[in-house]
């Protein structure tokens, strides 16, 4: 099992929610965030001062898939969330040693 977590950018999530929806991926975690990357933020100007933006808004997607479906869903999120500019995210997967499900008590794949 993998655990697969995506930053990507705020306006994006949608066309990513549903292109993981089209491969079978049933549920994600959501989280708003702020951070930067090669980006390095940007500059703003208020009230005729200017001043750094240094994190930006992103949004970070958690899902955990099997083995069998991790390629399948990096694929899907990677398409989906590309616009070709600077700050397009990134995509980590980690390995998941176990998953429980809590109502049933189900374990391992059957959890996901």
């Amino acid at each position: 099992m993998k655990l697969i977590i995506a930053i990507i950018k705020p306006f994006k999530l949608e066309e990513v929610k549903a292109a993981l929806a089209e491969i079978g991926v049933e549920g994600m975690t959501v989280t708003e965030v702020k951070g930067f990357g090669r980006q390095k933020g940007h500059t703003e100007i208020y009230r005729g001062s200017e001043y750094t933006v240094d994190f930006l808004p992103k949004v970070k997607i958690e899902i955990a898939v099997t083995d069998d479906a991790a390629a399948k869903a990096i694929g899907a999120i990677s398409a989906s969330a590309k616009t070709g500019k600077i700050g397009d995210g990134k995509i980590f997967v980690v390995p998941i040693d176990q998953v429980v499900r809590i109502r049933t008590d189900e374990r391992g794949d059957a959890a996901i």
